[in-house]
């Protein structure tokens, strides 16, 4: 059985930093392009930035460009989001995804998920 966990949500204070954590057990992550999601209330679930299976990674969101940093550690099958200069736009539940080998913005493309970190953002 797979379980996607993540971890590192909180509140924040804009220009402040947070950094996710998502951990998967019953899996290989070696095969699998891992994504952050995240949605906001009233809004629908957008792709953050994913990385491939091959090590390549992509900011689906130009607006974290340059301040968000996704990374990944297939040893301990897991993957992180550092988030610097955060906003009060950033203020959602963030999601961790899996999908085999390359990285899709589009969230029904991804098989397994977690439950959501919430990142609270205060201005």
């Amino acid at each position: 059985q797979v379980q996607v966990v993540e971890s590192g949500g909180g509140l924040v204070q804009a220009g402040g930093s947070l950094r996710l954590s998502c951990t998967v057990s019953g899996l290989g992550l070696d095969t699998y392009a891992m994504a952050w999601f995240r949605q906001a209330p009233g809004k629908e679930r957008e792709g953050v930035s994913c990385i491939a299976w091959s090590g390549g990674s992509i900011d689906f969101e130009d607006s974290v460009k340059g301040r968000f940093t996704v990374s990944r550690d297939n040893a301990k099958n897991a993957l992180y989001l550092q988030m610097n200069s955060l906003k009060s736009e950033d203020t959602a539940m963030y999601y961790c995804a899996a999908r085999l080998r390359w990285c899709s913005p589009s969230y029904s493309t991804y098989r397994y998920w977690g439950q959501g970190t919430q990142v609270t953002v205060s201005s």
